[in-house]
């Protein structure tokens, strides 16, 4: 697959790089250039960035950090049982556990709620940092919801990250999973209470929180886009009943 010129390899992570030093200088560049066009594709063209890490993973299979970014593309895609075994293979080698809330969300993926939340209540959960922990808890949430356990998922929601008034990266997910059980379990106003709190903690747009609660209090957008083409359409009918009529005065 083609790279652009000006993407050298160098812009991956440093940990990663250090990684690819074991493989021969030419090869660790082929590699670590397609790793940095599976970081820049992910979010917004998933399918391209599958197709770069699979050319990574063809090149370098024995390195932790391509089985991973090989799962990340997978699982972008959707293509659960595949990053789940990229996501195995990569913890086999680190022995990390930071991939363990994602390897649970994968099981919801392949419809094994149960297995999410039985890795939920694992020990391997205790060994996560804080970030690691509340992804841990809103994939268990989802899996309540999964199973159609809708209070359990309220209740699994409900933790100190939740209360608490600091603004940490995962802040707006969690209040934002927290009002949309609420909302599911037909608590609305509670739940408007919190979609406002996860507008408040936002910061980067990693949520459509502000148009859900726009959507309950009953304010509609419409596009300008839109708008312009209704005007021009409405126009273009005046225009062709004018005409209509004209012909029909004429005949008269």
């Amino acid at each position: 697959m083609p790279i652009p010129e000006e993407v050298t390899g160098d812009e991956i992570d440093k940990d990663v790089r250090q990684e690819l030093q074991s493989l021969p200088k030419t090869l660790a560049e082929d590699v670590a250039r397609n790793l940095v066009m599976v970081a820049r594709l992910l979010d917004e063209d998933p399918e391209g960035a599958y197709g770069y890490s699979r050319v990574a993973l063809r090149l370098a299979s024995r390195v932790a950090a391509v089985r991973e970014a090989a799962g990340f593309a997978a699982y972008a895609n959707q293509k659960y049982s595949e990053a789940l075994a990229e996501f195995r293979a990569a913890r086999r080698m680190t022995g990390s556990v930071e991939l363990w809330p994602v390897m649970a969300d994968c099981e919801r993926g392949l419809g094994r709620p149960e297995k999410a939340l039985d890795m939920a209540g694992a020990p391997e959960v205790h060994k996560l940092d804080k970030a690691g922990q509340v992804e841990m808890r809103l994939v268990a949430a989802g899996a309540r919801r999964d199973m159609g356990q809708l209070d359990a998922a309220i209740v699994t929601l409900q933790s100190p990250e939740l209360a608490s008034n600091s603004v940490q990266p995962w802040t707006a997910r969690l209040r934002y999973a927290y009002a949309d059980a609420l909302l599911a379990a037909g608590r609305e106003q509670e739940a408007r209470e919190w979609f406002a709190k996860a507008v408040e903690s936002d910061r980067d747009g990693s949520t459509d929180a502000s148009d859900r609660l726009a959507e309950l209090d009953g304010v509609d957008f419409v596009d300008a886009l839109d708008e312009d083409e209704s005007a021009d359409e409405a126009g273009e009918s005046r225009g062709t009943t004018s005409d209509d009529e004209a012909e029909g005065d004429g005949k008269g």
